[in-house]
């Protein structure tokens, strides 16, 4: 009963809601023009789960998937050439295709150097993990996301995304993610304490160690602001030049009939 009532709840929390002055969607072409293996496609979503992600994370982005383009190693059905991994509420975990996004705005963040053994390693991990499921039938899991602005203190608000049964099986999307980078020991945002470093003559002398944050508390956000993912823009691929930019009719008239002192300035 707690599977069927589950199940319910997860559908409710997946279905999309119109969003006034909503972000435009990112144009597949231009992410199929610069995406690569080991990339991190965040997603600005408008499920009532995805509304509730956003508030608690204070963040745009409420969902992420891996890029793992044409990988030999994917089933023979699979989306190719440009397939991703995602976990998602109701199917688990799962392959996507790039036309699964073209609703979305997006945004690319592309972890900074990794070998041909870490991307393989990575992806071998996500891989792994296809057909995982989220456990519908905790059901109290699944209620804190009924309320879009939950009232909780700011400094509760992580921890109750993380909040859940703690089956390592029941994935979430940058719970997935995050333990296939820990996986290769690559740091996403972890915690960094300083300690003395004994260096001769250099008295003030201090060395950084990394702290792995348990992979439960991490979430969309993360990798947008982590000093060692660089975002990548489509629309920048090439070079960029302002000056082919074509404007409407209406932004000209609007320059044109600016006051004489604007102009002048």
């Amino acid at each position: 009963m707690l599977g069927v009532l589950g199940r319910k709840l997860a559908k409710f929390l997946s279905d999309e809601k119109h969003v006034r002055n909503a972000s435009p969607p990112t144009e597949p072409a231009l992410l199929a023009r610069v995406l690569r293996p080991g990339d991190v496609l965040l997603i600005e979503g408008h499920s009532h789960v995805a509304t509730a992600i956003k508030y608690l994370t204070q963040s745009t982005w409420s969902h992420a998937a891996l890029y793992v383009g044409d990988h030999p190693d994917l089933p023979a059905d699979s989306p190719r050439p440009h397939a991703f991994i995602e976990a998602d509420l109701m199917a688990g975990v799962r392959l996507t295709g790039l036309d699964h996004y073209a609703r979305y705005h997006s945004r690319i963040c592309r972890p900074i150097g990794l070998t041909g053994e870490d991307e393989k390693a990575l992806i071998a991990y996500a891989i792994s993990r296809i057909g995982h499921k989220y456990d519908t039938k905790n059901v109290i899991d699944l209620m804190r996301y009924l309320l879009p602005t939950p009232p909780v203190p700011t400094s509760w608000r992580r921890r109750m995304i993380a909040f859940g049964s703690g089956d390592p099986t029941r994935a979430i999307c940058s719970t997935l993610i995050a333990q296939a980078f820990q996986a290769i020991s690559y740091p996403v945002l972890p915690l960094v304490t300083t300690v003395p470093a004994a260096r001769p003559g250099c008295a003030d002398c201090v060395e950084e160690i990394l702290q792995i944050r348990h992979y439960s508390l991490f979430v969309p956000r993360d990798f947008d602001v982590s000093p060692y993912f660089k975002i990548v823009k489509p629309s920048l691929g090439n070079v960029f030049d302002h000056h082919r930019l074509k404007w409407s009719d209406q932004t000209n008239t609007r320059s044109s009939s600016a006051s004489p002192e604007l102009n002048a300035a």
